[in-house]
């Protein structure tokens, strides 16, 4: 029996759920390779930004205080759904990259893979980044890692799913809530991880994921004084971003700031294939130093 056809809007992902942009815009989504149509996406505003900060803001302590191996588990779990939604993913990744279907695999079980190699992470980049610190005195010196609070994430521009989760995972792991604006043109894979995100135990508001022009969001997020870090790294050569004022809007509150490789037009993405190490996680972690008396 003939049916419609059920059209789907990719929507924003805030505070665990999916609303349409309060500007009530969308834009037409098109394959790489072929140039035909795909989808319409939520065209996110600086109110969707706002809102995504104070999602994000309210998300945060109870996110920070969970134990670490939880977090693992629930950036396990993450990995978990994706693995069944695998084929969706790869037909995502291949219409957003123009990617063979075989290169698609490759980028999906890279993505999957960097969920779990995160997660393992979660109970021990304490134990390595802090420690017992030797003084003069009859005191215990120690350090350990805290996450910094709420950081703004642009995506990259043209590693649609890969680079995606190699910019979230590491700021979510040590208990950071982020607000990310996507790539403009392959926004679909992004939506499609917010929806393995809202099934799996990740809590509502600790990713928060915003479809739209950078250009247009990125200036909001980087003034925000709700905002403690901002990751500019991923979207070098994104249309009309201009780091320096980015910048230069960030220090107003003393924000950390994460830029690209070079400068101005000749910024660099990094190599999201390239095995990761814990310089992004450490980007956006803060060192308390306590000191207590001890007996001689």
């Amino acid at each position: 029996m003939a049916r419609v056809d059920v059209k789907k809007t990719y929507k924003l992902y805030i505070g665990g759920k999916f609303p349409r942009s309060e500007s009530g815009r969308s834009y037409e989504v098109y394959a790489a390779r072929k140039g035909e149509f795909l989808a319409n996406a939520a065209q996110g505003s600086r109110k969707d930004a706002r809102d995504a900060v104070t999602a994000a803001r309210a998300a945060q302590p109870a996110w920070a205080g969970a134990t670490a191996y939880n977090r693992g588990q629930v950036l396990y779990r993450v990995a978990e759904v994706m693995e069944a939604r695998r084929p969706q993913l790869v037909q995502e990744v291949r219409d957003a990259e123009g990617l063979t279907a075989a290169a698609a695999e490759a980028v999906v079980s890279q993505a999957i893979d960097r969920w779990v190699w995160y997660a393992g992470w979660s109970d021990k980049y304490v134990q390595i980044l802090g420690g017992l610190n030797p003084v003069a005195g009859p005191y215990f010196n120690i350090s350990a890692s805290e996450p910094t609070g709420v950081v703004a994430v642009l995506a990259p521009q043209e590693s649609s799913l890969l680079g995606l989760v190699s910019v979230i995972a590491p700021v979510i792991v040590s208990g950071n809530a982020v607000v990310v604006v996507t790539s403009a043109d392959r926004p679909l894979p992004a939506i499609t991880l917010a929806e393995c995100l809202a099934t799996s135990d990740v809590p509502g508001g600790v990713v928060n994921i915003i479809t739209g022009k950078a250009s247009e969001i990125a200036p909001w997020l980087a003034s925000h004084r709700d905002v403690n870090a901002i990751d500019l790294a991923g979207a070098a050569g994104a249309d009309g971003v201009d780091w320096g004022a980015l910048e230069e809007a960030s220090a107003e509150n003393l924000k950390r700031v994460l830029r690209p490789a070079g400068t101005g037009a000749d910024a660099v993405e990094p190599d999201w294939t390239a095995t990761p190490d814990l310089s992004r996680l450490t980007a956006f972690l803060e060192t308390k130093t306590v000191w207590h008396p001890k007996g001689r």
